[in-house]
């Protein structure tokens, strides 16, 4: 089978794209994070993400994790499904979790956990801005 030089110009940059996806998913090292030195992103809503970090376990699962303070009456976006599980602990603040049409109610303290594919979302029905660090499993 031959080739063209339009084909390896189409295969050059899913090349080069899978090559920048494994290395942005390389293992994570043991390391201390300091919540002061995490970059801040603002979104429009008032929200902020620390975004931890994002690789993979010595097993190769996808792992990722961002600490997130949302304003009072506030949603983080609408609700949504995706492949990998989340698990969410809570540090401050009163969220309004929906997951798979249940509603619950959490506080300071408290751990929810998304299974792949459930629809979930989550608002924050408190009078104060609610912190809480997100955890993607196989992400």
């Amino acid at each position: 089978m031959s080739h063209t030089r339009r084909d390896l110009g189409l295969l050059l940059p899913a090349l080069f794209a899978a090559s920048r996806a494994k290395a942005e998913l390389s293992e994570l090292p043991s390391k201390c994070y300091a919540f002061d030195e995490l970059p801040v992103e603002k979104h429009a809503n008032q929200m902020e993400t620390r975004n931890v970090f994002r690789g993979r376990t010595h097993t190769g699962c996808p792992l990722a994790m961002h600490i997130s303070t949302l304003p009072a009456g506030q949603m983080p976006h609408p609700p949504h499904h995706h492949t990998h599980e989340e698990m969410m602990l809570v540090k401050d603040g009163v969220l309004e979790f929906t997951i798979a049409g249940k509603t619950c109610r959490v506080k300071p303290g408290s751990v929810v956990y998304i299974n792949s594919n459930e629809e979930h979302g989550m608002k924050n029905i408190g009078e104060t801005s609610a912190q809480y660090f997100v955890i993607e499993i196989g992400a």
